[in-house]
């Protein structure tokens, strides 16, 4: 299970970005120019399209997978992926026609995307009990993060060859992940049945559009300005948008069976959680285009790399951050599992704070050894927060709100990534545009550039430089022309177009907007750390008295003193309370009820969900679980007793409550 469900993140997380480095390759097979007037936004969506409908989607999915079935929603995602990627491999059109029905087909692709990382993370939980969940995650977790990475060098590995094998090679990988988890994964989690949230889902959706589709036009130039921002139309999306957004709010508070579990959020766990993911993911996404316009733009060329191969070297020279990925994720989970999340997870987040504080120092034209270590340490950092994190949200959530609580999460996470698009983007530009026009104008006319050409290309806007660096061409010969170029001697012509004068003339300019960007970054992860300090101790989701007149009162172990009982007086009081299930080889501790997780919410709130009896692969019902024993029948036959009855992932023993 853990396999498969890995496989579907990591699938769905590399084909987020595979695309930024074979950028270059898949415009040439279609024919077009993506720096041309007017084909900038078809670049824009063919990059986040993906990401805008995944961000969309994956509450809405979750949901579903609660209501359904988290296996049956992961197994369409599967198959829906792998047809879309069928059809982005088979695509027949060049020219413009042919970039919008790819843009079609990713965003197509990005609803099985949704489906796979919506239910990914809720079938984990069920089928982990507390003391592997954070292991388990950290596993999922890391290769989703990891995969984000390593889609970098897979297109830019695939894309010179053919730019069809950049969506080909998810073929195979999704037909043998779809036949494999129709026939292995099984239902073992809660269902529950509910009727769709219309309003809810169109109103969330109509908003969350509106304001990606705002942050995407919003970092274009507009009307002889460096950015979009004051466009009437932006500000309409962006504005409308978050108003749709905050009735969106109003409707879940209202509607009995809402799709966005607004009391959630009265967890502390889970909303602490959830604000450092934000953060952190804020923090993470930009820096991956940083590093790609710093490594393609500045130091390859400048260390002897032709422009046209610096995408598949910019992909490798970032393996470091991959490396820390991988060696800390998995760690840190399994160290949760024993020490709870908040003290990895916090300093997680100071670590990834002091590596990007060392970026920050580096100078552009920097030693690679120095590079490296630095972005090992990010990737370390990043990975001592997402697996205990993410285990510690998926812990504290009550077993039939899984679904919908980690489509929430996922949703926080995917929105931050367009969103840290947005905001890297433009401070960046904002650095650029400081000095980068004057720069050009005396660099050029330097070397024989005309005052009228040299004035043409400073008074682009920088976003232009930056996409150009992006997709590895030649920014000089890009934005100059071939007519500005045949009128210089030929001397100048090639050390214009070469690999010295571009990153030279741009390195002063790019320092002053890589300052600005990681000094947000910073503050980002800080401020995640903060927020993470702030979840509580160790504990996950425990369903106090949910047997009807079971007694949950359990004897204290052998030599030590005889627990107090109270009569129940609610939830939020002080007295003790033992959970109805307890575990073989294991006497249930006793944990007052004031600490649970969701302290302060009514019970009602999270109505008990009804059983589905499992069923294995080739449909025979699974052994379901019999009746949880009372005290007194776990006094008469032992710890043991009566605990086989219960399916692992329902194993629920006492944690230590909030601090």
């Amino acid at each position: 299970m853990l396999s498969n469900t890995t496989l579907g993140v990591l699938m769905a997380t590399i084909n987020a970005s595979i695309l930024l480095i074979a950028l270059p390759d898949i415009f040439r097979g279609v024919g077009i120019n993506p720096l041309a007037p007017g084909n900038t936004s078809l670049l824009l969506w063919l990059i986040m399209g993906y990401m805008v409908v995944t961000a969309v989607l994956v509450v809405s999915f979750g949901r579903l997978g609660d209501m359904f079935g988290r296996v049956k929603m992961y197994n369409a995602g599967f198959a829906i992926f792998t047809f879309f990627s069928i059809l982005l491999a088979a695509t027949w059109m060049t020219g413009t026609p042919g970039v919008y029905w790819l843009i079609i087909m990713r965003i197509l692709q990005g609803v099985g995307g949704a489906l796979l990382m919506a239910n990914s993370t809720a079938i984990i939980t069920d089928a982990f009990g507390v003391d592997q969940r954070g292991l388990a995650l950290g596993l999922n977790q890391v290769a989703g993060i990891a995969g984000s990475f390593l889609g970098l060098v897979i297109g830019g590995l695939l894309g010179p060859i053919d730019w069809r094998l950049v969506f080909l090679v998810s073929v195979p990988v999704g037909i043998f992940g779809t036949v494999w988890a129709y026939l292995k994964l099984h239902d073992n989690g809660i269902r529950q049945p509910a009727r769709l949230d219309w309003w809810g889902n169109m109103t969330f959706a109509a908003g969350l559009i509106a304001v990606l589709v705002g942050i995407t036009y919003g970092i274009q130039p507009y009307r002889g300005q460096t950015m979009g921002w004051t466009n009437p139309w932006v500000l309409a999306a962006l504005i409308g948008g978050t108003l749709v957004l905050v009735a969106f709010a109003i409707i879940e508070t209202r509607v009995p069976e809402p799709m966005f579990e607004l009391k959630l959020f009265r967890i502390r766990a889970f909303t602490a959680g959830n604000l450092a993911s934000l953060l952190s993911a804020i923090g993470r996404g930009g820096l991956m285009f940083i590093l790609i316009i710093w490594l393609q733009g500045i130091w390859l060329p400048r260390h002897g790399y032709d422009f046209a191969n610096t995408p598949l070297w910019a992909g490798i020279y970032m393996l470091p951050l991959t490396a820390g990925f991988l060696v800390a994720g998995p760690v840190s989970g399994w160290i949760s599992d024993r020490m709870g999340a908040r003290l990895l997870a916090t300093g997680g987040m100071v670590v990834a704070a002091l590596s990007f504080w060392w970026l920050l120092l580096l100078p552009v034209d920097f030693q690679y050894w120095t590079f490296s270590l630095a972005l090992l340490v990010n990737g370390i950092g990043m990975g001592l927060f997402a697996a205990p994190n993410r285990a510690g949200i998926m812990n504290s959530l009550p077993p039939n709100r899984r679904g919908v609580g980690a489509g929430m999460s996922t949703t926080f996470q995917n929105s931050a990534m367009v969103l840290s698009i947005g905001i890297f983007f433009s401070l960046m530009v904002t650095g650029l545009a400081r000095t980068l026009p004057a720069t050009l104008t005396s660099g050029l006319t330097a070397h024989g550039v005309s005052a009228v050409d040299a004035g043409h290309v400073a008074s682009l806007p920088p976003v232009s430089v930056l996409f150009s660096s992006l997709l590895g061409y030649n920014p000089v010969q890009t934005l100059l022309g071939p007519a500005a170029l045949a009128r210089l001697s030929p001397a100048d012509a090639a050390y214009l177009t070469g690999r010295g004068f571009f990153p030279a003339l741009i390195s002063g300019p790019f320092a002053d907007g890589l300052a600005v960007a990681f000094g947000f970054a910073i503050a980002a992860c800080l401020v995640a750390a903060v927020a993470s300090a702030l979840r509580g101790g160790k504990y996950a989701y425990a369903e106090p008295g949910s047997v009807p007149g079971a007694d949950t009162r359990v004897p204290a172990p052998s030599g030590s003193p005889a627990p107090p009982t109270h009569a129940a007086s609610g939830v939020g009081s002080r007295e003790t309370v033992a959970t109805a299930l307890p575990v073989a080889g294991h006497q249930p501790a006793e944990v007052s009820a004031a600490n649970f997780p969701t302290a302060g919410i009514p019970t009602a709130d999270f109505p008990p969900a009804r059983r589905v009896a499992a069923v294995d692969h080739r449909g025979r019902p699974r052994p379901t679980a019999g009746p949880a024993p009372t005290a007194a029948a776990h006094a008469r036959h032992g710890a043991g007793a009566g605990a086989a009855h219960e399916p692992a992932a329902r194993h629920l023993i006492n944690r230590e409550g909030l601090e």
